[in-house]
C-alpha cells in the first residue's frame, strides 16, 4: 500500500470523528458522512469527500460549514496524524450514495412494472 493511501485512510478516520464530535454548528447535518479522502502524491493537498443526506440546500449548507471550519479541522488532523506537513484540505460532495439510491429506485420501478405486465399477460390467456 502506498504511503498516500495509508495517509488517506488515517485522515478519513480522524476527519470523520472530528466532524461528528467536534464541529459545533447546529446547522451541520447529522447525516454527514466522510466517504473518501484523496491525498496528492506529495501529501500537500487532501480532498475530503462527504455524503450528506438531504436536499440540495442542506448539502450546500453543510459544505459551506465544513469549508468555514477547515482550518480547525486541519489543525485537529495535524494533532492526531503524525505528518511533517499537514495537507491543505478541501471538502467536496460525494453523490455516489444518492446516485445509488436513485438507481435502486429505478430498478425497483422496472421490476414492479415487469411484474404488472406479467400478471396482465397471464390474465389475458
Amino acid at each position: 500500500m502506498l504511503r498516500s493511501e495509508r495517509v488517506s485512510e488515517e485522515i478519513k478516520k480522524v476527519a470523520a470523528r472530528i466532524i461528528q464530535n467536534e464541529v459545533k454548528d447546529p446547522r451541520l447535518s447529522e447525516f454527514t458522512t466522510v466517504t473518501d479522502v484523496k491525498v496528492s502524491r506529495d501529501l500537500a493537498y487532501a480532498t475530503i469527500y462527504v455524503s450528506v443526506l438531504g436536499e440540495a440546500e442542506q448539502i450546500q449548507q453543510t459544505l459551506d460549514i465544513l469549508n468555514r471550519a477547515k482550518k480547525f479541522i486541519r489543525y485537529r488532523i495535524g494533532q492526531e496524524v503524525k505528518l511533517r506537513l499537514v495537507p491543505e484540505i478541501r471538502f467536496d460532495y460525494d453523490n455516489s450514495i444518492a446516485e445509488g439510491n436513485r438507481m435502486s429506485k429505478i430498478i425497483d420501478e422496472v421490476i414492479a412494472q415487469d411484474e404488472k405486465n406479467r400478471i396482465q399477460r397471464e390474465n389475458e390467456k
